[in-house]
């Protein structure tokens, strides 16, 4: 070699190695790439960097005229790594397409290639038609060069081909990634059937491998980010399920409570009967609207969906209940079946008729970053629950084993939902002075 020959190959082949490296550390560091693909990868640019350090020792071999022996050695090191990963690709394909390796004619057709490829190496040495070494240990290429070539270009071809018919079964980025790899080097191979491009052929090798890793990491990224919303919708759909439930399983003892006052009203105070019926009428109606709700609605909708309730029970039990509303900030929006099912656990749990009326406050007001709700009572209260001393009105005391497990499943069902929905939470706390506390938090939405 030349010194201009020697001080190009070896920057080609050194810019090689390093995109290697990096390409390696990228593999190993980069998250979001499933574990298959991260070995594949792995094996695969531990591949390129051995190809590369072997031309490196080709280049220092040759420059210091080692023996023949050890250079043929390390060329036929080098030819070897060279051709292990176009059959890898073919590997790779057919994985992506969920095709079984055994017995596969493309893997079969690929191998044979790359076993006549292998069969012609060491041959080399002993023929010199594919390439011998001069006396001044330069490597010089034989009249029958082009057949090494050959077998490798046609285990690209034969990729490029399955690819094109594997298309429909592989994503865009997928397809893109192998259009990526295959192209520079089949292109790159074919010119050094004509004159000595191997470097070339080293830095194509890497930087295809690299911009087809690329596509695979960014396809495998935008699969889970697709995986994820899909996660999030069933969340959402089985709250909305979940709530729907609950709509359905209203507390008959309720049902039947109202129409046994609407009955007896009717004869003593007809007005009083006809605006209980008015007020049940759409307590039902706000209940069976949520089934079909699947976005948040005003907060005007669910405070009469409250008020219509809160109407029903004050018109049964008369002095034991009183509510006050402090609610100014109307305009904003949750979802569906939160604030109703909250005051009627506060009418359920902290109404005790042998300490007095119950006083339930509502109360309404925007926030730095968004709104909030405040539900007070002086009922009951509650203990704390388990190890963990986190509060939460199915443990009131006083509650029915199987009250505290339906409330449980209704307060779990409102955070879910208001953090599905709207980004929202849920606290539970004692109120100073006797009683419960829960507060509902709802962000602002983001800008359109």
């Amino acid at each position: 070699m030349t010194d201009w020959n020697n001080v190009f190959y070896f920057s080609v082949t050194t810019a090689a190695l390093l995109l290697s490296l990096l390409a390696l550390w990228f593999t190993i560091a980069m998250p979001g790439i499933g574990r298959w693909n991260r070995r594949f990868f792995l094996v695969y640019f531990l591949v390129i960097l051995a190809c590369c350090i072997t031309v490196l020792l080709e280049i220092a071999f040759l420059l210091y005229r080692f023996p023949r022996t050890a250079i043929y050695i390390v060329l036929l090191a080098e030819s070897l790594l060279l051709s292990v990963p176009l059959p890898m690709l073919t590997v790779y394909l057919l994985h992506t397409a969920a095709e079984a390796l055994r017995g596969n004619r493309l893997l079969r057709a690929v191998l044979v290639c790359w076993g006549l490829y292998a069969a012609l190496l060491p041959s080399a040495p002993f023929t010199g038609v594919i390439g011998f070494i001069a006396g001044e240990s330069r490597y010089l290429r034989g009249p029958l060069y082009f057949l090494v070539m050959v077998p490798q270009i046609i285990i690209l071809l034969l990729n490029l081909a399955g690819a094109f018919r594997r298309r429909s079964r592989l994503s865009r980025k997928i397809f893109l990634g192998f259009l990526v790899a295959l192209l520079p080097m089949i292109a790159s191979l074919t010119a050094n059937m004509f004159f000595d491009a191997l470097p070339l052929f080293d830095v194509s090798f890497v930087t295809s491998a690299m911009v087809m890793y690329s596509f695979v990491l960014s396809d495998q990224i935008a699969q889970d980010l697709r995986h994820q919303q899909e996660i999030a919708r069933q969340q959402q759909e089985i709250a909305q399920q979940k709530a729907s439930i609950m709509v359905l399983q209203m507390r008959p003892h309720f049902i039947y409570n109202t129409m046994t006052s609407i009955y007896c009203l009717c004869q003593q105070d007809p007005d009083l009967a006809q605006k209980l019926t008015l007020d049940f009428t759409t307590y039902l109606r706000r209940n069976l609207n949520a089934i079909a709700s699947a976005e948040p609605i005003p907060f005007s909708m669910e405070l009469e969906h409250t008020r219509a309730y809160l109407a029903v029970e004050e018109a049964q039990y008369e002095d034991s209940l009183s509510v006050a509303y402090d609610t100014p900030h109307v305009m904003f929006r949750l979802p569906p079946l939160t604030l109703q099912p909250l005051v009627e656990n506060a009418v359920k749990h902290g109404r005790d008729p042998w300490t007095g009326p119950l006083h339930i406050t509502i109360r309404t007001r925007k926030t730095d970053t968004g709104s909030e709700i405040v539900i007070a009572d002086d009922g009951r209260g509650f203990q704390a629950e388990g190890d963990s001393g986190t509060p939460d009105a199915a443990s009131r005391s006083g509650s029915a084993g199987r009250d505290g497990g339906e409330n449980h499943f209704a307060l779990k069902n409102i955070r879910q939902r208001l953090e599905a929905m709207c980004g929202g939470s849920l606290t539970i706390a004692p109120r100073e002075g006797g009683g419960t506390l829960v507060t509902v938090s709802i962000p602002d939405p983001p800008p359109a």
